[in-house]
């Protein structure tokens, strides 16, 4: 009795449980990252010690960077005079003056920047207003 056979049988690696497994990996790392909303312009917001608000509508944002720049939902404005502002924040807003509206200035911004976008939604009759701060730790 012979067992052996006539030619030889090399053995294969199966790639398909390895290949299942890395995906499925994959899935498990891609489902679990978080992810932090972070803002598109650099600013280095003042520090509060005050909790922060939740703000489930969609406010209007003014930001407002180091140099002064004025930007109203994320898009700049030509200048930072007031009317212009004043049409920025009208065309955002619409009729809507119950809109929160959240002020993100940067900690070194000149105070006349802030005044201004103060002013402009006191003009508009814009109440309800934040000002962007982080935690203080």
């Amino acid at each position: 009795m012979n067992f052996r056979s006539s030619r030889s049988e090399e053995p294969d690696i199966n790639l398909t449980p390895l290949i299942d497994v890395v995906f499925l990996l994959l899935i498990f790392f891609m489902v679990s990252t978080t992810f932090k909303r972070e803002s598109q312009l650099n600013i280095d917001l003042p520090r509060a010690s005050a909790q922060p608000v939740d703000t489930s509508d969609h406010p209007l944002e003014i930001t407002i960077d180091a140099e002064g720049r004025i930007f109203v939902n994320r898009q700049g404005l030509v200048n930072n005079q007031l009317a212009t502002l004043m049409k920025a924040m009208q065309q955002a807003v619409g009729d809507r003056t119950d809109m929160p509206l959240i002020i993100s200035a940067d900690g070194k911004t000149p105070h006349q920047a802030v005044v201004t976008a103060m002013d402009a939604a006191r003009k508009l009759g814009i109440t309800h207003l934040s000002l962007a701060t982080q935690h203080n730790e």
